[in-house]
């Protein structure tokens, strides 16, 4: 195949390394901005001219070939260079521009993220933000993610990470729930009420609580010990917004992370319960902004991280 062949099937080549990451034909159409007939013609086009059959189709998904795969293989860093390479040209220019494709979990980016957007756009009118709200945790290479915004312990050593803020757990309830069945004065009787706790895939729920350490403590004196206590209720979520909703309502009393409790605590719809006692090992008390390693990172993504850190850098008070 002649030099000039060849290049007339640049475009098709980089759609077959898209259609390798995605699976489908219909995801890689989307991933593209381009149609599925569109794509299925590219490659059938692709395989006509390497006189070899690239792609095995079934009804639900594609697989490479080995000679598809081995193709891929080789095109997978010159691409990558390519990708870099246009990159570090771009942000020659004198204002970060570009998209930015971001994930992040459901409650933070309703509640924390999204009404603080409209500050990150003024301020960079050339970046365009693409916001995934999932609490599923997506892979970014594979699904195109600049970066991810995640409330975990461990972030992942295989990916770069930027520590947005400090968050803990918060006890809460409704004043009205509190008046019907009493305020809990220590951990202990929580069993006596009805929690609604974040599951975890256990059959039981368990609560953890450290006492808060008292001012003016003897240094040396031991710390009590960690209390845990079994919980239920008659609600459970995997969604913290929606634990301080079914809260607000009088369902029972919720353990939240900060970011979810902050407005309905400073709005009184929820008070805390047990300020004596630390939540703890429930959720993590870091936010971080993830992205996979490269050498060389858009500037757009960079000036979104440094706008978060700058954000979020006060936490998320729990009083107006």
């Amino acid at each position: 195949m002649n030099t000039g062949k060849v290049e007339q099937l640049w475009a098709h080549l980089h759609w077959l390394t898209v259609l390798a990451q995605q699976g489908s034909y219909t995801a890689a159409a989307q991933r593209l901005g381009v149609s599925k007939a569109a794509m299925s013609q590219r490659i059938s086009e692709l395989e006509r001219a390497a006189g070899v059959s690239l792609v095995q189709r079934t009804t639900r998904s594609v697989r490479l070939t080995e000679a598809g795969q081995r193709l891929v293989d080789e095109l997978r860093e010159p691409f990558e260079r390519i990708a870099q390479g246009f990159t570090s040209v771009r942000d020659l220019a004198e204002r970060p521009a570009g998209r930015v494709r971001v994930t992040a979990p459901v409650a933070f980016a309703r509640q924390q993220l999204v009404p603080r957007i409209a500050d990150f756009a003024r301020q960079h009118p050339q970046v365009r933000l693409e916001l995934d709200l999932s609490d599923r945790l997506r892979p970014l290479a594979t699904e195109g993610f600049d970066l991810a915004i995640r409330h975990t312990a461990a972030p992942p050593d295989t990916h770069v990470a930027w520590t947005l803020c400090h968050t803990r757990s918060v006890l809460v309830a409704s004043r009205a729930y509190l008046r019907r069945r009493g305020t809990p004065a220590t951990p202990a009787e929580l069993a006596q009420h009805d929690c609604l706790p974040y599951p975890r895939g256990q059959d039981t729920p368990t609560w953890h609580f450290e006492a808060v350490e008292p001012r003016g403590r003897a240094r040396g004196k031991a710390r009590e010990p960690r209390t845990t206590v079994p919980v239920a209720g008659p609600f459970s979520a995997n969604n913290s917004e929606a634990l301080r909703d079914a809260a607000i309502a009088g369902l029972g009393i919720a353990l939240l992370p900060d970011f979810s409790a902050q407005s309905a605590l400073q709005s009184g719809k929820l008070v805390t319960v047990l300020d004596a006692w630390e939540p703890v090992g429930v959720f993590s008390d870091r936010i971080y902004a993830i992205r996979p390693y490269a050498s060389h990172v858009p500037r757009a993504v960079t000036a979104f991280v440094a706008w978060l850190r700058t954000a979020l850098a006060e936490g998320f008070p729990l009083r107006a």
